[in-house]
């Protein structure tokens, strides 16, 4: 009995019950970590670089912007400054050309024998077509075709003088631009303040060669007979406006300065 009890309570290490495993060690669990980390990094900078390469092609795109603005812009002076070159040319020449039907009747001298004296202003030789003179500065050399007053219905405020596109428009008195450029109904016009506070109106012109605030002298040439705006033909449409602003007829205005029309 005892010999089968102490088989039993044997004081052998327990046969048949597995030991446990050991846990594992942390450390091979930081290998993942940084890894991580890594990947957290990594992606960080690529983001940055995306930042950096997206700003420089915003700077970029703006610097060609302001570029191709600057070129636009340089192109428009330039053409600006041609354009006014033309102008300027244009208006010497047809000055030139206006002074010369003035200076050839001056040209005679007086007879040798005969003391000299002052000459009377020279007159240009009269055009085929009756024309519009200020003393010796010609308007415009056209033929009235429309009158100041009621037309179709409606009161036609100036006085129309029909001539070929590119006549020459003289101002008539002594003043200064205040308006050159485009207008309703006249297309484009030329208006000018003479020294009472009176204002003449051009309209209908082909090209104008003066600018706001140009002082002109009486006879200069200032624009060309056009057919812009409402037009039924090549004609210089004129208007005078007293300094009440009140439109008059500009016939006998123009006939107390000498303009015969």
């Amino acid at each position: 009995m005892r010999t089968a009890l102490g088989d039993f309570f044997s004081t052998d290490p327990v046969v048949g019950v597995a030991a446990p495993e050991p846990v594992a060690s942390i450390a091979a669990v930081q290998p993942l970590v940084v890894d991580a980390a890594g990947l957290v990094k990594a992606a960080d900078l690529q983001a940055a670089a995306a930042a950096r390469a997206a700003e420089e092609a915003r700077l970029a795109e703006a610097a060609r912007v302001a570029e191709e603005a600057r070129r636009v812009q340089e192109a428009q002076a330039a053409r600006e400054a041609e354009a006014q070159a033309a102008r300027d040319a244009e208006v010497a020449r047809r000055a030139e050309e206006a002074a010369k039907p003035a200076a050839e009747p001056a040209r005679p001298a007086a007879p040798p024998a005969a003391a000299p004296k002052p000459a009377a202003a020279p007159k240009p030789a009269e055009p085929a077509a009756p024309a519009a003179r200020a003393g010796s500065a010609q308007l415009v050399a056209g033929r009235v075709s429309s009158g100041f007053g009621a037309r179709g219905g409606r009161q036609h405020q100036g006085l129309d003088i029909a001539a070929p596109i590119g006549t020459p428009i003289h101002v008539p008195l002594a003043g200064t631009v205040i308006d050159s450029g485009p207008a309703s109904g006249f297309g484009l016009w030329v208006r000018v303040r003479h020294g009472d506070g009176t204002v003449t109106t051009y309209g209908h012109v082909n090209r104008s060669f003066v600018k706001v605030g140009d002082r002109v002298a009486a006879g200069e040439v200032i624009a060309e007979v056009g057919n812009r705006g409402r037009s039924t033909g090549p004609h210089l449409h004129i208007e005078v406006t007293t300094p009440g602003g009140q439109k008059i007829d500009p016939r006998p205005w123009l006939r107390d300065r000498g303009v015969n029309l």
